[in-house]
């Protein structure tokens, strides 16, 4: 029997730089909406807006989400996600605890209050922390 115990890597990080009149209305809902700085002012209302320092991949089922203080595991993560925070640095946090995503931009963690960042805040996507157990016969 052999142990591996995976390294953690960032994937994602970025800096919280605005938070919109509306993120608490949606927190209320389970749901948290992110997009990069750039994008349409008509978005910035309903949105945490951020600017990233490291987008090296798109999240996975199993990858952490670590919004300030508090982590968050993502259950599912839709088909779109990936290409979605790379290019726009969008993301739809769903805290329903479904372990499949309903539509194709969800990222579903465990049924919980999300938090309400502030700017200044980290937003990070970390990888690894996983260890698995082989057995060799």
């Amino acid at each position: 029997m052999s142990e591996t115990t995976a390294q953690t890597s960032v994937i994602y990080e970025s800096t919280i730089t605005a938070v919109g009149e509306q993120v608490k209305a949606f927190l209320d809902h389970g749901l948290l909406i992110f997009f990069a700085d750039q994008s349409p002012a008509e978005l910035h209302d309903m949105s945490v807006r951020h600017t990233a320092t490291v987008a090296e991949e798109g999240p996975e089922p199993g990858d952490t989400i670590v919004l300030g203080d508090t982590s968050m595991e993502l259950l599912a993560v839709g088909p779109v996600v990936a290409d979605n925070l790379l290019n726009l640095g969008h993301i739809d946090i769903k805290a329903n605890g479904l372990p499949e995503a309903k539509l194709p931009g969800d990222a579903n963690v465990a049924k919980q209050d999300l938090p309400l960042p502030t700017p200044g805040d980290a937003f990070r996507i970390v990888r690894g922390n996983r260890s698995t157990t082989e057995e060799r016969t």
